[in-house]
């Protein structure tokens, strides 16, 4: 029968003291995992589906599309271009276009000449690779092709004697937004670019919008409208009173000639019936008289005396033969 084997090592003595500690940390343990298990199935209003991950929705052509993005057929120069950057860069905002597919979607609206020079440019590496550049790069693209350093002269020459033309402000403005954007290396900094604006302004506001002291060029473009306004405002009814005196000025013409007028008829009436009553009398003294000449132009002092006699005759009559001459009162 083989020996017992004997272990050399001490078997560990447990206390009644660990074997109780070890009892009531597990009865702790447990009275906390029921007691959160008992929460939890109290709340009504907790979440028992699984949380979902929220993800940004990227645009498709369609929505693309659907935003009337406008076209490019590269005919009408610069100034189409750049517009047709800012509303395509609209579109990709509102569609939420991702940046992968910026070039694909916007060449789907070029064309005319602006689609065979793309057509051209994306032949000799396909497609494919032609559209993996940036919106950026093809940007610098169509500016290089439809903005040629001759036409860039131009658009320079015109920025610098940009003005307003009178009091239309909103042409100068959006004029001078195009170029900004055409011709970025006119100005080096946003403070010349307020002075370059500021200057294009009349002199009616331009003191004015400088005294402002505009931290910004849309702040500029805002007080200049401001008081553009109210010089226009103001205009309106300075003309508006101006053609109320023309029109009293002119009522006032029409009466005074009109007043003229009477008092010309009246001269002339009073001139008419001096007359007739000139040749009546002559009628009635010839009649009396028995005059007979062959004269019969009457001259002034004639018709004084002619008049006179008259006079005398009807007095004579009236009163009768008692001594009156005609130059004294019968009384």
């Amino acid at each position: 029968m083989p020996p017992k084997r004997t272990s050399t090592s001490e078997t560990p003595v447990i206390t009644l003291d660990a074997i109780q500690q070890l009892i009531n940390d597990g009865i702790s343990l447990a009275l906390k995992a029921q007691a959160a298990a008992m929460a939890n199935s109290d709340n009504s209003n907790r979440n028992t589906e699984p949380r979902e991950i929220s993800i940004a929705k990227r645009g498709n052509y369609k929505e693309f599309i659907d935003c009337q993005p406008s076209y490019f057929n590269g005919i009408k120069g610069a100034i189409d271009l750049i517009r047709w950057f800012e509303r395509t860069e609209s579109v990709f905002s509102r569609s939420k276009c991702a940046e992968e597919d910026r070039v694909t979607f916007a060449t789907g609206t070029l064309t005319d000449d602006a689609l065979s020079w793309w057509n051209a440019h994306a032949q000799p590496m396909g497609i494919e690779q032609a559209n993996q550049i940036t919106w950026t790069e093809l940007k610098r693209l169509l500016t290089n092709k439809y903005c040629p350093r001759t036409e860039i002269k131009k658009m320079e020459d015109e920025f610098y004697g940009l003005t307003v033309n009178g009091s239309d402000l909103k042409t100068y403005i959006r004029r001078f937004q195009e170029l900004t954007i055409l011709c970025p290396n006119m100005v080096p900094n946003s403070e010349k670019l307020m002075e370059a604006f500021i200057g294009g302004l009349p002199q009616s506001i331009e003191g004015n919008v400088t005294a402002s002291k505009p931290q910004t060029l849309e702040e500029a473009i805002n007080i200049s409208q401001r008081l553009m306004d109210q010089i226009i405002k103001r205009d309106s009814v300075q003309e508006t009173n101006d053609r109320k005196r023309k029109l009293e000025n002119k009522g006032n013409i029409v009466n005074n000639n009109y007043q003229n007028n009477y008092n010309d008829n009246n001269r002339n009436n009073d001139y008419h019936r001096q007359q007739n009553r000139r040749q009546e009398t002559f009628k009635i003294y010839t009649a009396t008289n028995g005059y007979t000449g062959k004269n019969r132009t009457i001259t002034t002092a004639t018709m004084i005396t002619i008049s006179h006699k008259m006079k005398n005759m009807k007095t004579s009559r009236l009163y009768g033969n008692h001594g009156y001459n005609g130059t004294s009162s019968p009384l």
